[in-house]
């Protein structure tokens, strides 16, 4: 069962990522990318990591999606396009809402699942808890990787601060 939900949710995730390039609206590629975070969290509790799979949800699916539409805004004010809906979409939206109320209730039934095998046993994480496992692990294992990320949000930061100063120049 947990290879079907695996499959289901991976395919969900690999329709989407087709969708966000093949998309010509960018908020609705937007949108795709949503789906791909979100598949990619479910695909997170089905490997006991409930955690990550939040924080994929509130960083990636919430606030770099959200930072993403702005940016959309932002750069293309003068294309309005309305929102037309076509028969096509309202049945695609019911397919999608249809596959998203299946995967809830299977992921509801399948609450209690089998534990990946390593140094981190159910036994081990209920005395230490999820969230100090994966500060252990980031900075014991995965430090290089973290500190590599930190240095490239920063660099986003500095650069996003440094086109905000050239354009109130211009102004």
């Amino acid at each position: 069962m947990d290879l079907i939900v695996f499959y289901l949710f991976a395919g969900i995730a690999v329709l989407a990522a087709l969708g966000v390039i093949a998309v010509r609206n960018p908020v609705h590629s937007a949108l795709m990318l949503a789906v791909v975070f979100i598949s990619l969290a479910a695909l997170y509790v089905l490997l006991n990591a409930p955690f990550i799979a939040a924080a994929q949800v509130m960083i990636y699916a919430g606030a770099i999606l959200i930072l993403f539409l702005f940016v959309i805004m932002l750069l293309s004010p003068e294309t309005e396009h309305g929102v037309g809906a076509l028969k096509a979409q309202r049945w695609l939206a019911g397919a999608f809402g249809a596959a998203l109320v299946v995967e809830l209730a299977v992921v509801l039934w399948r609450a209690a699942l089998p534990s990946a095998t390593g140094p981190y046993t159910p036994e081990r994480l209920a005395q230490i808890g999820d969230t100090q496992a994966v500060g252990a692990m980031l900075f014991t294992d995965f430090l290089l990787p973290f500190e590599i990320t930190s240095m490239l949000l920063l660099v986003a930061v500095v650069g996003v601060i440094v086109l905000a100063k050239k354009s109130k120049v211009r102004d």
